[in-house]
Formats: structure tokens, C-alpha cells, sequence
């Protein structure tokens, strides 16, 4: 991995503002063309894109009943245990999170949206993680519909694992269509998909692209970029575990970034001995890599004030303390999607079990954003009940601002009940 010595050197590489240069904005044109095609030619259009991307030739859309329940002969009951830990865990968090809403506003309703669709990746992949990251929030919520797409298998199946945790985390509906199509006909809707309020999940470049598409005709959790960690470490710090969790981000994607910030050179060194030792007989070794020599990086610095200085200006979806006083560290943190502290800490039980969703704000928009969670799937109406006392105290300065603006009938509106009153 690169060292980069000194402050002002790693301020220049670390700085950043939000942006979307990862994305290949080239492929726009294509990926509304897909859109365009499948809002105008619905469930043929998304058999023939399955066909085309997926080499699958599919026969029904929706995955049945069965088939859901048949998945649960093809895994492993470890694996249903473990989904059903996370979900419970995952469900007790954001129950906690949704408590805040119950607690009534004057002036405020609040209601969960009626129909969410959440995308998970898969293909030659499984993310059952990401299945109950983003439809048990939904659920907890309130949402009645949680419509799940995620691309068949090269034998034209949805992972098994994918199904079991949908079935799990309470999804309606699962239909096996990938892609920026899945993307369009949860937007618009086919015969066979019904239309949604919003969209959440990760996804290739198609599917970002699509989102940022669809964005206005549903509501979108945002556009995520590739995974990122920095992992702020001292003198006490294990050099073993600050390169697994560098390698554990590494081997996400070739443009996923891993970064340590220290004040120890010793430290820095030991790590990066430690990446090359354990980086060898990874079965993602390749990718990891090169997400290590393109995006990764050992940034050594004076103290902590600086490693904290520049974790804010990098704004990272998540952020690691394996140092001595993390607790009162992360006070002095702002820019986070996640902060994981602690002896054992690391980020890899966020990922899959600890409880907040993994779903995180990227590329530097922990600035403005945040995790995705019961929030994403509520909406607030203004409640405006208007009595004879509130008009004669209000009334008045409404229509004086009505008139600077150049509404005349906003401030008649007003006058008529004031001298009715």
C-alpha cells in the first residue's frame, strides 16, 4: 500500500466533496433506453433484457410460493440461523428507531409509505445481508408492500439464500429481473411488477444510473458508490487486525477504498507487512489487490487531532477507532455513515449482524447523508388547524407578505375572514 507521509500530503489525496466521478456517466444514454423500453413494453421488455444481460430465459417473472420454501431445503441451517440473528437484531434496532415517531409532534402526521422496492444484487452472487438490511427497516416502518427484484442465476433460480432471508425480513413479493430494467418496472410498474413509492439498495453502475433516472417519479435512498473504510488506529492497536479489516474492504471491488490514518510509523509499517502476508490465498485476491495499489492507502501523521481532521474531510461510509479512548473520539467526529469502536472493533459485524442497516451514505456524502433506516420509509404531512384566535393573530401578516410577493388574491383570502370575524 502507498504511505503517505505527513499531513499536508494526505490532505491533498483524502479531500474530497461529494461527486459522482465513479460513475461512468457514458452508459446514461443505454440505461434510458432500457428504461424507456420497459416502461413501454413491460413484462416482454423484461424478459427480453433477461434474456439479453442475464442469458436466462425465464418463464414467470414472480418467484413462486414454493419456491421460497423449497429454498430453505437448499442451504445450510447454519446460514438460517445466522440470517434469522441478523434479522432479530436488525428488527430490535429499528423498532428502538422507530420510537422517535411515536412520541406525537403538533402540528405533524406521520405515515409509512404504502409500497417500497428494495434491490438486491446477485446473478453469479449472493447478498442475503442486503435483503434484510433493506426490507426489515421498510417493514418496521410500517411499509405494507416490500417488493423485492434481484437477478436470476445463470440456472435461472434466485439464490437460495437470497429467498430465505427475503422470506425472513416479511418481503411480499420477489420477482427475478436485475438490472437498470428491475430498476424501471418497480418505477412505472408492468402486468407483473407493481409500481412503487421509493427504491432502495446498492447496485452496479446500471442500477445507480437507473436510479438517478427514475429519482422524481419515485423517491430513491440515494446513489451509492463503491465501499469505503478508514480506519483510525494508535501505538495499541493490533497491526493483524487493522490489515483484515483493510483486506475485508478491499476485497469488495477493485474502486472500493481501505485507508489507515496513524500517528505511529512503527504501526504503519507493521500493517502494511501484514496486508501483503495476509492478502496471499484470498479467493478475492485479485480484487483486493487492486482496490490496495488504485485506492487504498497508510496516511502518517503528527497526532490524533490530525487522523481526525482528515477522517472529516474524507467523510467515509465507515470509520474504525483502534485507539486508546475511542469513546471520547467520536465526539469529535462528524463526517460518518457508521463509527465502530471498541476492543473487537470491527466493521464487519456492521456489515451483517450488529443491528443499524449496512446501507450507508458513500463518496463523501456522509457530510449530508444518512444510514438508511425507518425514516427512509416514512413521510410527514403538516397539520394546519386554523381557529378564529390564530387568524386575527396570523392573519394580519400573511396577507402584508402576500401583497409584497404579488398575490392580491392570497391577501384577500385572508381579509375576507378577518372582517367576517
Amino acid at each position: 500500500m502507498k504511505i503517505l507521509n505527513g499531513f499536508k500530503l494526505a490532505e491533498e489525496v483524502l479531500s474530497r466533496r461529494a461527486s459522482t466521478e465513479f460513475y461512468d456517466n457514458s452508459l446514461e444514454p443505454e440505461v434510458k433506453q432500457i428504461i424507456d423500453e420497459v416502461r413501454g413494453g413491460g413484462d416482454a421488455a423484461l424478459f427480453g433484457f433477461t434474456l439479453k444481460f442475464d442469458r436466462v430465459k425465464l418463464s414467470s417473472l414472480e418467484v413462486s410460493k414454493k419456491q421460497i420454501k423449497d429454498a430453505y431445503q437448499q442451504v445450510d441451517e447454519e446460514l438460517i440461523s445466522a440470517l434469522k440473528l441478523a434479522a432479530d437484531r436488525i428488527g430490535s434496532f429499528h423498532r428502538k428507531q422507530k420510537d422517535i415517531l411515536t412520541k406525537p409532534v403538533a402540528g405533524q402526521l406521520v405515515r409509512p409509505l404504502e409500497r417500497v422496492g428494495a434491490y438486491a444484487p446477485g446473478g453469479t452472487a449472493s447478498y442475503p445481508s442486503t435483503v434484510l438490511m433493506t426490507a426489515i427497516p421498510a417493514r418496521v416502518a410500517g411499509v405494507e408492500e416490500v417488493i423485492l427484484t434481484t437477478p436470476p442465476g445463470p440456472d435461472g433460480a434466485v439464490n437460495p439464500a437470497t429467498l430465505v432471508a427475503a422470506d425472513i425480513a416479511g418481503a411480499s413479493r420477489i420477482f427475478s429481473v436485475g438490472g437498470a430494467q428491475a430498476i424501471a418496472a418497480l418505477a412505472f410498474g408492468t402486468d407483473s411488477v407493481p409500481a412503487v413509492d421509493k427504491i432502495c439498495g446498492p447496485g452496479n453502475i446500471f442500477v445507480v444510473l437507473a436510479k438517478k433516472l427514475v429519482y422524481g417519479v419515485v423517491d430513491i435512498d440515494g446513489l451509492p458508490g463503491p465501499s469505503e473504510v478508514i480506519i483510525i488506529a494508535d501505538d495499541t492497536a493490533d497491526p493483524a487486525y487493522c490489515a483484515a479489516d483493510l483486506l475485508a474492504q478491499a476485497e469488495h471491488d477493485p474502486l472500493a477504498s481501505a485507508i489507515l490514518i496513524t500517528a505511529s510509523k512503527r504501526l504503519a509499517d507493521e500493517v502494511n507487512q501484514e496486508v501483503e502476508k495476509q492478502l496471499k490465498g484470498l479467493e478475492r485476491q485479485a480484487i483486493a489487490a487492486e482496490s490496495l495499489l488504485k485506492q487504498g492507502a497508510i496516511a502518517v501523521v503528527a497526532d490524533i487531532n490530525e487522523a481526525v481532521e482528515l477522517a472529516d474531510l474524507y467523510a467515509p461510509e465507515h470509520l474504525c477507532l483502534m485507539v486508546k479512548g475511542a469513546d471520547a473520539l467520536v465526539k469529535r467526529l462528524v463526517n460518518a455513515g457508521c463509527i465502530v469502536t471498541g476492543e473487537s472493533a470491527t466493521v464487519v459485524l456492521g456489515d451483517y449482524v450488529f443491528g443499524p442497516s449496512h446501507v450507508l451514505p458513500t463518496g463523501a456524502t456522509a457530510r449530508f447523508g444518512s444510514p438508511l433506516g425507518v425514516l427512509d420509509f416514512v413521510k410527514f404531512t403538516s397539520l394546519l388547524s386554523v381557529d378564529k384566535a390564530t387568524l386575527k393573530k396570523l392573519g394580519k401578516a400573511a396577507a402584508t407578505i402576500a401583497r409584497v410577493e404579488g398575490f392580491e388574491a392570497h391577501a384577500r383570502a385572508v381579509e375576507k375572514r378577518l372582517k367576517a370575524d
